[in-house]
């Protein structure tokens, strides 16, 4: 088979082979059709291509440009599929050539669907805010009125926003342009009353339920107050709305302080609501049927009553008895003491932990005490001691504490009428013993080793206590002894005598 290459053309739908010479065999005659055919062709698409335009569109202040071989407005309108309504505003006319029109400048009206009064309306406008579409459409709007614009409450004066395309700018204007329309809807305002205390408010409001209306209007509420009909219900117009104000009330009770509010008419209902019980003998201040008024203070006071067992000791007594046959100042024990016990019921009230009232409810001896009994000598016995002054009787020896005195430190002032003399009105000298007169009566001669024989002249001391006094010149300094005493016969009657001595003061 000899070297060629086949060329294919399409001819009415059928398809034709034909040898195609090798190089250089080509006739003349083919070599001329070749060429013209190729520049038949060549023409032809620079001919298409010198008549397309680029055109620019602005189309609600958004430009873009298009390529086209149409030559009117309105032919590009269609051929871009930009669809146009009766209240769209072309500023060229449709039939505009392409040459005169220069940029084609299109404000699309913007598509709302409007609720309002029970009514659904589709419109398209070019107004600029709400306020002026509204009355564009002729609905009348009041001030307590209100306007959702895609469900969200707005100001009437708020702008609406341009016809814009949902996409990205190109070429199919057609669907850059077709979107859902603008939704608006007019709350209508219905009449209320409210009636907060004695005067009625009258108000217009917007709201669903009740709680919104008066939350809307600036009107408190606080947690334990009354609302009728309840904060859910659907408001409808006419509706008649009662608040039952609560009182803040403070609650002192168990420790705590409670700070609540309640519409309650008295204190009992105000601790009914606080679930705050009065058991037994529990009461309040002020009481449960005081009426209820604004930042009251109630105090509970809880009252406990507690009944204890209390034990007391009761003190033996000491029974004295004489024995003359016992010698004076000795004792005998006859009979042991001891202490009895006394037992008592007694009711204990407490109010908020605090005793405040104690009350005996019996009393009575579990045991009896036993009297001491102690016997004590009234035999005197005459006995001797020796003195200075030679040997002296005497009837009674016991231990004393011993001091020293004189004129000077018996506390009288020197200009006074009685200065230097004793309570027998004898001159304070050595010799004078001052004593107890319920121990040692006065006038009684006694005799304390170391001091001498003496005379009970003066008054001063307590017990068993002897002041000794001494002359100025030989009065001794820090004196402070514990000596015996005797008391010297004659021995006093017996109504003189104190039987059993002092224990005061005691020798350590």
């Amino acid at each position: 088979m000899s070297s060629s290459t086949t060329l294919t053309q399409q001819h009415g739908g059928r398809i034709a082979k034909r040898p195609i010479p090798p190089s250089g065999l080509l006739s003349r005659a083919g070599l001329a059709s070749v060429v013209l055919v190729f520049v038949m062709g060549n023409g032809m698409i620079l001919g298409y291509l010198s008549t397309q335009r680029v055109v620019e569109l602005v189309i609600n202040d958004q430009p873009f440009t298009a390529r086209t071989h149409q030559t009117s407005v309105g032919a590009l309108l269609e051929e871009l599929a930009i669809p146009l309504a009766p209240e769209d505003i072309v500023m060229s006319p449709l039939d505009t050539t392409l040459a005169d029109a220069g940029s084609i400048v299109i404000h699309k009206a913007l598509p709302i669907t409007l609720q309002a009064d029970g009514r659904r309306l589709q419109l398209l406008t070019h107004a600029q805010t709400v306020a002026d579409f509204l009355r564009e459409a002729g609905i009348i709007f009041g001030r307590h009125d209100r306007v959702m614009v895609e469900g969200e409450v707005v100001d009437p004066d708020a702008p609406l926003p341009a016809s814009a395309p949902l996409g990205a700018r190109g070429t199919d204007a057609a669907a850059l342009w077709r979107h859902p329309p603008l939704r608006i809807e007019i709350l209508r305002a219905v009449p209320m009353t409210v009636r907060d205390g004695a005067v009625p408010v009258s108000l217009l409001t917007t709201a669903s339920t009740v709680g919104q209306a008066l939350f809307d209007e600036g009107i408190v509420l606080y947690l334990g107050d009354g609302v009728t009909p309840s904060l859910g219900a659907q408001v409808s117009a006419g509706m008649q709305v009662y608040i039952q104000r609560s009182k803040p009330v403070v609650i002192l009770a168990d420790g705590r302080r409670i700070k609540t509010r309640s519409h309650g008419d008295t204190v009992s209902q105000v601790l009914d609501q606080e679930l705050i019980e009065l058991v037994n003998r529990d009461y309040t201040i002020p009481d449960t049927q005081t009426e209820v008024y604004d930042n009251m203070t109630v105090q509970v006071i809880r009252v406990q009553e507690q009944v204890v067992l209390e034990e007391e000791p009761i003190p033996f007594e000491t029974a004295w008895h004489p024995d003359a046959e016992l010698e004076l100042d000795r004792q005998r024990l006859d009979q042991t003491g001891s202490a009895g016990q006394k037992r008592r019921l007694v009711r204990i009230v407490f109010e908020n932990g605090e005793e405040t009232e104690r009350v005996t409810e019996e009393e009575w001896v579990e045991t009896p005490p036993t009297t001491e009994t102690i016997a004590y000598g009234t035999k005197i016995i005459i006995r001797e001691v020796q003195t200075a002054e030679g040997t002296k009787t005497y009837w009674r020896k016991f231990r004393a504490l011993a001091t020293a005195y004189s004129a000077s430190t018996a506390g009288t002032p020197r200009d006074a009428p009685w200065y230097g003399r004793t309570y027998m009105g004898l001159p304070a000298r050595k010799g004078i013993i001052a004593v107890d007169r319920n121990v040692i009566s006065l006038g009684t001669w006694m005799f304390v080793p170391g001091y001498g024989v003496g005379l009970a002249g003066d008054l001063g001391v307590q017990g068993r206590h002897v002041d000794l006094c001494f002359d100025e010149d030989n009065l001794p300094r820090g004196f402070y002894h514990w000596v015996d005493v005797y008391l010297l016969t004659p021995v006093p009657p017996e109504d003189k005598i104190r039987w059993i001595l002092p224990s005061y003061p005691r020798e350590r």
